[in-house]
């Protein structure tokens, strides 16, 4: 026999009140039975669900994948989703199970990496993926629940409105109605607005760009795949809209991207079908402009002679890094994919941690590398610099950059200032040391961070800009604007990110090039190593996990964009004035 149950359930298969419930014929007094009661359990957690599923489905849009219209749904989804959200907490809840999601999947990566450090164990790669998406997640739920707050203030300003105007009301019935007999409420009040559809749309991209922002920046920061990255075409394609970089930056481009979703959301708002394709219709204009302005900003540069670089891949992994017994073999796969000098000179390009050697203590080892050199040639290369403290005891290191010439002697050093936590040094090792932890690098002294973005003159190749590795992923935070360089050379050391990693940090890469007018050189061990000119396109790469090197002329760099001149600043006034339009669009709905 059926399920009888009360009439406001949504499950319940009858119209009738009923008092009690009956299952099979027995009275189960006000216990719900069989699957109505376990339906009524899940459904406060179908919308989070969902949320979840949009966005792991949303990652699918960052390299290798680039799936960037699968993002484009999942974001108009989390939309329609946020609006259909009838309380602050839902909201919330759902923008927090739509971040975990997509950071989730999106940062699998990160697993990889515990693979290679055996003491901790490697199933720990998972969890640690996870619990950082619980913490990532904070930030699509702030973007989400603030597009909810700012699209409800029609809705507070009216409310407002009726309660003075009701309070006027009584106030001039004072003293003709006994205490006690005030009317509860006033007999006829403005309607209080619904919130508008039309105006969530800028809202929700102006607080997804503050949310971008603040993400790289909180507590050291984690600018991992913003979400205009699903814009960065694979392979040498001409690059759709990352040109609007050059005005609003990456993070601007990020609110873009929420945009661009919203056209999905406005082909089904209600409306008549005319209405619909004249929304549409608009917004795809908009599109098209855009685009068209994206391509105009990065229109070819004229030609132009540029010194000769050779970018050197090695292919060798983590495990094999550090290993003793390979430190002869590994130099001399650096050495033979080096080449022999020529009569033009060569700036010769290694990747980050090149060498187990220390440089400054080691004038054999700089020798050594030195030979390889013709007169004229320079090499970049990672090492680490050692910091002993007063009594010459070891205190730390710092992950460098050293610049060397044919006689062996260091042109200058750069010291990454954007370590990994975790990575390059534990937070509160003395308490996380004891129950077992260790950061992911090997050794057991922390590397210090360096005074930040920085410009190294190499005679003869101009003036580089250096970031090393996860450095390059900042945007804004890349280029010294007092000594602007001529080009950014980042190297990396992407054999512990996996399949997935390294193309969304070669992704990163291009985008900051783009954004600051300056091409940019990536050398590593493992791949992706690559030549980017000014305007982000990829001239040549070098496939993951496979030895190489790329021989090629130094793109010339653009003049200072307007995000180089005045970095973040741009994308948050973007963001200041798609809220101001939507609140605008917001009161004038209601």
């Amino acid at each position: 026999m059926g399920c009888q149950a009360d009439p406001s359930g949504i499950f319940s298969p009858i119209g009738e009140r009923a008092s009690s419930r009956r299952c099979g014929g027995r009275d189960m007094g006000e216990r719900p039975c069989g699957s109505s009661w376990v339906m009524r359990k899940l459904i406060p957690f179908k919308y989070p669900a969902i949320a979840f599923g949009l966005g792991l489905a949303s990652a699918l849009g960052f390299a290798p994948l680039n799936w960037w219209f699968v993002t484009l749904l999942c974001m108009a989804g989390l939309m329609a989703l946020l609006l259909d959200a009838p309380r602050a907490r839902d909201a919330a809840w759902r923008g927090w199970c739509f971040g975990v999601g997509h950071f989730t999947f999106g940062n699998n990566w990160i697993a990889t990496a515990f693979t290679f450090q055996d003491a901790m164990p490697h199933w720990l790669g998972g969890i640690a993926v996870f619990l950082l998406a619980l913490y990532l997640a904070i930030f699509p739920m702030l973007a989400g629940l603030g597009a909810w707050a700012l699209n409800r203030l029609p809705r507070l300003a009216q409310a407002r409105r009726n309660r003075i105007e009701r309070d006027q009301r009584l106030s001039k019935l004072k003293g003709l109605i006994p205490a006690g007999m005030e009317p509860q409420a006033a007999t006829a009040t403005a309607p209080v607005a619904a919130p508008s559809p039309f105006a969530f749309i800028p809202l929700f991209a102006g607080c997804w760009i503050a949310a971008e922002y603040l993400r790289s920046i909180a507590f050291t920061g984690f600018a991992w795949n913003p979400l205009g990255a699903v814009m960065v075409a694979p392979g040498t394609a001409e690059p759709a809209w990352i040109g609007l970089t050059r005005l609003v930056g990456t993070y601007g481009l990020s609110g873009w991207v929420v945009l661009l979703s919203g056209i999905w959301l406005l082909a089904v708002l209600p409306g008549t079908k005319r209405q619909r394709w004249q929304r549409v219709g608009v917004a795809l204009l908009v599109a098209m402009l855009a685009q068209i302005l994206s391509a105009w900003l990065l229109r070819p540069p004229p030609p132009r002679a540029g010194p000769r670089i050779l970018v050197v891949q090695p292919n060798i992994n983590q495990n094999e890094k550090w290993d003793p017994k390979l430190q002869l073999a590994n130099f001399r796969r650096l050495s033979e994919l080096s080449g022999k000098p020529g009569p033009q000179p060569r700036l010769i390009l290694w990747p980050e941690a090149a060498t187990a050697d220390f440089l400054e203590l080691d004038p054999p080892a700089r020798s050594r590398i030195a030979g390889l050199l013709g007169p004229r040639d320079k090499v970049l290369l990672g090492g680490d610099a050692l910091i002993f403290d007063k009594a010459g005891e070891l205190a730390g290191a710092h992950n460098s950059l050293f610049a060397l010439d044919a006689r062996g002697d260091i042109l200058g050093r750069y010291d990454k200032a954007h370590l990994v936590p975790y990575g390059e040094y534990l937070p509160a090792r003395t308490i996380l040391s004891a129950i077992g932890l260790s950061r992911l690098v090997p050794g057991d002294v922390d590397f210090w961070s360096g005074p930040g973005p920085a410009t190294m003159t190499v005679p003869g190749f101009g003036k580089a800009g250096i970031q090393i590795c996860y450095e390059i992923i900042f945007s804004g935070q890349v280029v010294d604007a007092r000594n602007r360089p001529d080009f950014l050379f980042n190297p990396s050391n992407d054999a512990w990110f996996g399949r997935w990693g390294p193309p969304q940090h070669l992704a990163q890469a291009r985008l900051r090039a783009v954004e600051e007018g300056i091409p940019v050189i990536r050398s590593t061990p493992t791949g992706i190593s690559a030549v980017v000119d000014a305007d982000g396109r990829l001239l040549h790469s070098l496939p993951w996990h496979t030895a190489g090197a790329i021989d090629a002329v130094l793109p010339p760099p653009r003049p200072a964009t307007p995000f180089a001149r005045f970095g973040n600043l741009l994308p948050l006034l973007f963001a200041a004035l798609l809220v101001a339009g939507g609140i605008a669009i917001a009161f004038k709905r209601r």
